[in-house]
This record gives structure tokens, C-alpha cells and sequence, in this order.
């Protein structure tokens, strides 16, 4: 009877560690070929990391914004602004069109008469605006020496202020303001007036721009 309780219990025993053993890996670790002694294991965020994500938005702006001051560019992209944001392919209620506002008849005169071309092509638009201001300030350059450091209805006249009105409403309606000193003042489809856009875009530096009668756009 002990026999067979003995065979019983010791036999399924040497079994199982007989199985334990062959599952046993013959290969040891050796914990030491995988220490971490030596390197650098420095997880914390750096300190200038922290004072880059602790700047202000206004001098994240002040960066990347260039200072255009009164330059040329700065007048004609300040103009496009208020004229259509500055979107070249925008046309708005009344037909004008493109990042300066062109009306088809402006652009025939100064060589374009394909207006879909002219809408599609930024290029295109940027000739035309310096060739139109070039006409402009050809019919205007005695208006402009006469009348370039005078106060007319509370304005101070410039030259970028004349040049912005006459892109607006054209020369004539800036001769009748500047020669009615300020009682006829034009004022567009949408209530923007010669004698504002005198104000908002006077000062600037327009001297590049050359007056040419006869003004056209290569293309």
C-alpha cells in the first residue's frame, strides 16, 4: 500500500520536472549588458525650451511680419488690402476685379483685353497697377506740385495720397477735389471717398513709380 502511494505522488512529479527542465533556457542573462551605466538618461525639458513656449504672440508676429515702413510695397500692398484683402482672384458686385480692383475699361487702356487672363495671372496684376499709377501720376504731376503739403479738409496732401485717391476714382475726380479744395469729393459704389483715401494713405514713399503718359503692360 505505501509503494503504491510512493509511485503515485513521486511519479507524475519527476514529470513535470522533467518538462520544467527541458523548457528551461540554456542561455543565462547576464543583467550587466544591459546597465544604463553612462548614459545620459536626462528626460526633463530643457530650459530654453521653456522660455521659447513662454513668448507672447505679439513678439512671435513681430519676427515673422516684415516692416515694410512707407515704402513703395508697402503702399501698393496696403492699397490691395483695403481694396480686396489682397486677393488676386476675388471680383466683386460691381464687376471690378483682382487684388487692385481693375474695371475692364482701366485695363483696356492700358493694354489688357483679356479679362480671365488678367483675373488668373497675379503677374499681370502687379504690371498693371504700376502701369495705371504711372499714368496717373503723369495727368496729375501738376496737381501733385501745386498742392503736396497743403492741408484740404483737414488732409494733409502727399503724393502716395493723390496716387491712392486717382486708383480709386481716377484723375479727374481727384483734379475736381484737390482744385474745389475738398467740396467735390467723389465717393464709389461702396462710400469710400477721394478725401479718405487721401488721409489713410498719405506719407508714404512713391518715388519709384515714373509718370508715363502712355503707360501699357508688356505681356
Amino acid at each position: 500500500m505505501y509503494k503504491k502511494i510512493v509511485s503515485n505522488v513521486i511519479g507524475p512529479f519527476a514529470v513535470c520536472f522533467l518538462i520544467a527542465l527541458a523548457l528551461y533556457p540554456t542561455t543565462i542573462i547576464n543583467p550587466e549588458q544591459y546597465s544604463t551605466d553612462g548614459l545620459e538618461l536626462d528626460f526633463d525639458t530643457p530650459k530654453n525650451i521653456a522660455k521659447v513656449e513662454k513668448k507672447d504672440t505679439t513678439e512671435t508676429e513681430s519676427v515673422f511680419t516684415p516692416d515694410l515702413g512707407t515704402s513703395f510695397e508697402a503702399f501698393k500692398e496696403a492699397l490691395a488690402f483695403k481694396e480686396s484683402q489682397g486677393n488676386y482672384f476675388t471680383v466683386n458686385t460691381f464687376g471690378y476685379m483682382g487684388k487692385y480692383q481693375f474695371g475692364k475699361e482701366t485695363l483696356k487702356m492700358i493694354g489688357i483685353y483679356n479679362p480671365n487672363q488678367f483675373l488668373n495671372t497675379p503677374e499681370l496684376q502687379e504690371k498693371a497697377f504700376i502701369a495705371y499709377t504711372k499714368r496717373n501720376k503723369w495727368i496729375l504731376r501738376r496737381d501733385i506740385e501745386r498742392f503736396t503739403g497743403k492741408t484740404i479738409s483737414g488732409v494733409e496732401i502727399t503724393e502716395s495720397g493723390i496716387l491712392a485717391a486717382a486708383h480709386l476714382a481716377g484723375a479727374g475726380s481727384v483734379k475736381k477735389f484737390l482744385r474745389s479744395y475738398g467740396s467735390n469729393n467723389f465717393a464709389d459704389g461702396y462710400g469710400s471717398t477721394v478725401r479718405y483715401y487721401m488721409k489713410r494713405f498719405a506719407g508714404y514713399d512713391t518715388s519709384f513709380i515714373e509718370p508715363d503718359k502712355r503707360a501699357k503692360v508688356s505681356i
